[in-house]
């Protein structure tokens, strides 16, 4: 049996996905976490074959918790879950060492199919992501101002893109407004822009989101 362990702060979704991998009857959740932390707590504790991890977490939030995971448990393939479709954010999982990154909205088609693969040692996304993210490495060859940003900045940046205030970002990523005060400062200076609405109209013309 592989072993799975679910962590995302939502019981209804914890209570969905351990729905989706019940019909099969190779796989196990053998725990929960709501939190980062206290995902981190059970891993170092016990054995997982896989873990499927909500990229939007309270305190850590996921992105922190994958690369902290990647220096503790290295061996362990990590899904993240979220409801980014776009594939800029995926490149960046990827990068950081997740081996698969699956939209909410298609987990319950492919999560069976996503847990398979990364337990033998592959990686999965989704065709349509796949398609994307091919199209994002082609511009990377071109350097793109965001990709001067380091994993935080960007993160900041999809946020102010979105519409989120500096007070909101802050609650979210459990962070001081300062904090992402300067986080803004520096993500303008290297983009040599401005204002918030540059930084959203450049979101929006480099498909950062939709």
């Amino acid at each position: 049996m592989i072993k799975l362990i679910i962590a995302d702060d939502h019981p209804i979704v914890r209570e969905g996905l351990k729905q989706i991998i019940a019909d099969s009857s190779y796989f196990v959740v053998s725990d929960e976490a709501g939190t980062g932390a206290e995902l981190l707590a059970k891993v170092r504790e016990n054995d997982f074959d896989v873990i499927l991890l909500d990229l939007k977490m309270p305190g850590m939030d996921g992105l922190d918790v994958l690369k902290q995971l990647k220096v503790e448990k290295p061996k362990i393939p990590v899904i993240i879950l979220t409801v980014h479709p776009e594939a800029q954010y995926a490149l960046r999982i990827l990068r950081a060492g997740a081996s698969g990154y699956l939209t909410k909205e298609s987990a319950s088609s492919e999560l069976i199919a996503a847990i398979r693969k990364v337990n033998r040692g592959g990686k999965y996304i989704s065709t349509h992501l796949a398609e994307k993210i091919a199209f994002a490495l082609d511009a990377d060859s071109e350097k793109m101002l965001h990709e001067t940003l380091s994993d935080r900045e960007y993160q900041v940046l999809y946020m102010i893109a979105s519409g989120k205030t500096v007070t909101e970002i802050a609650k979210e990523l459990n962070l001081s407004v300062k904090t992402i005060s300067t986080y803004r400062a520096r993500i303008l200076e290297k983009m040599n822009m401005k204002t918030n609405a540059e930084l959203t109209r450049y979101a929006f013309q480099n498909h950062l989101i939709d």
